[in-house]
């Protein structure tokens, strides 16, 4: 799949400008886009599917957490290098520091991703569209997701099942589980997984 991009992607960081200058809609939607944004030409409609690849927006157009995040100049460069992460999970993928390339090297890994010429007018719009977005992120900021799936360790401490007698020795099994939890945004995905942990290892 190409990573996403736009055409017009001069406008990626007017328009996102504007999303932090106006009211949170409570959908994102061409009308808000060209009346409220006050941008109605048809180059600046691909900004809403951008979003939705972000994390941005949901599917109906509602805006998520992560766009009230991204208002929130506190929490805006986290908010931005989290959607990035997961919109341009590939190239993560490829390079955990893909932020940190310079135009022609990050040129370079987006056609070898897509298998596009390099002169080809969508390689350049997907550069361009990344580093317009970039230039939002902070990386290095506490909140960023890492570009990989983190594998946490939880340690459970477990005492025996059954009681023993006093002149029995008894003893403790303590268990390491690693967990490969995946990239995303939603909170549900993390909710079910260790509702799942809990059910089946936790009370047992």
């Amino acid at each position: 799949m190409v990573p996403p991009f736009m055409n017009a992607y001069g406008q990626v960081t007017k328009i996102l400008e504007k999303m932090i200058q106006a009211q949170q809609p409570e959908r994102f939607t061409l009308d808000f886009l060209n009346t409220k944004l006050g941008f109605d030409s048809g180059s600046a409609r691909p900004i809403i599917p951008l979003l939705k690849r972000l994390g941005f927006i949901s599917s109906d157009g509602s805006p998520t957490k992560l766009y009230s995040r991204f208002r929130n100049p506190e929490e805006r460069g986290a908010a931005m290098a989290e959607a990035m992460r997961v919109a341009y999970r590939e190239v993560f993928e490829r390079n955990e520091f893909a932020h940190d390339l310079v135009k022609d090297k990050l040129k370079n890994l987006i056609v070898e991703i897509t298998g596009l010429s390099p002169g080809d007018a969508t390689v350049g719009a997907v550069v361009n569209t990344f580093n317009n977005l970039k230039s939002f992120a902070n990386f290095d900021a506490s909140g960023a997701v890492e570009s990989k799936s983190s594998a946490k360790a939880l340690v459970i401490e477990q005492p025996n099942e059954a009681p023993r007698p006093s002149s029995e020795m008894g003893f403790n099994l303590s268990y390491t589980i690693n967990l490969n939890l995946p990239e995303t945004a939603d909170v549900e995905v993390f909710n079910a997984i260790f509702k799942s942990l809990k059910e089946h290892l936790l009370n047992r």
